[in-house]
């Protein structure tokens, strides 16, 4: 008979119950999840059924980890995922969210570039705590990604990026996410990763600001390397700060725009 454990393919005994896979399989399981349900009882399990054993704060295997992204995304879409590198300039509001939702579905690798650390101004919309304050970002994202997806590669540079260091920083990246505040270091990275790094894709945002409708927040290709995520007109001023649920949809939109590009759906 064939079932998934942890989503691999097992064959086990007719008449085998659950509990008694668990003691075979992973006896100090405290949380047995069956097709989809959380269960205690000795069930007689039948062909295809779906079982999961888990401890609970236990880091899971890379191998049970991954057998678990492919189960979710297919694995065509794992395999394309994990070789890629993405670069995210700036670890703010927006970096902070695409880094931990690419992390989340597997992304081979990240560099992470900042020179700033984390203040509590910070905490209203970055993927931070309270226990990171005074931490550098870089520093601080590495240890939440780490607890998210601890099989994620990660390089960090705590440096303040200009024309003079982008490209060398960012050369052996596939993708380029722009995440900064500052609407003078957007326009500096672009500007370079276009003119320069003819190799290269980026995903920009601007507009975020306030709290607005967020449906007024899109994906758009501006070219065939530029990618502009926002409504390109609520910018940060006076009255119209930078608030969590805006960043987070204008973030998401460019882990997806991401995601889109490494899958040639863009």
């Amino acid at each position: 008979m064939k079932i998934f454990i942890n989503e691999k393919i097992r064959n086990i005994p007719e008449g085998t119950k659950l509990l008694d896979l668990r003691d075979q399989m992973k006896k100090n399981a405290d949380v047995i999840v069956y097709n989809g349900f959380i269960v205690k009882d000795n069930l007689e399990l039948k062909d295809d059924d779906r079982v999961v054993f888990i401890k609970k704060k236990e880091m899971p295997l890379q191998e049970d980890m991954e057998a678990m992204l492919v189960s979710r995304h297919t694995p065509l879409v794992h395999e394309k995922v994990k070789k890629y590198t993405v670069g995210i300039a700036g670890l703010g509001g927006l970096g902070s969210n695409v880094a931990i939702s690419l992390a989340r579905i597997g992304i081979g690798k990240l560099l992470l570039v900042d020179f700033d650390v984390v203040e509590p101004s910070n905490l209203n919309r970055q993927q931070y705590f309270i226990r990171h304050s005074g931490m550098n970002k870089t520093d601080a994202l590495e240890e939440v990604i780490k607890d998210c997806n601890p099989f994620v590669n990660i390089e960090k540079k705590n440096v303040f990026l200009d024309r003079d260091n982008i490209e060398n920083i960012f050369k052996d990246v596939d993708i380029i996410v722009e995440a900064f505040d500052n609407p003078t270091s957007k326009a500096v990275i672009v500007n370079t990763v276009l003119q320069k790094m003819k190799d290269k894709k980026i995903v920009s945002a601007s507009g975020m600001a306030g709290y607005f409708t967020g449906n007024t927040i899109v994906s758009k290709r501006v070219n065939d390397k530029f990618y502009l995520i926002g409504d390109r007109v609520n910018e940060v001023k006076p009255g119209q700060g930078l608030m969590a649920p805006r960043v987070a949809i204008a973030a998401n939109h460019q882990a997806n725009t991401v995601l889109r590009i490494i899958l040639g759906e863009e």
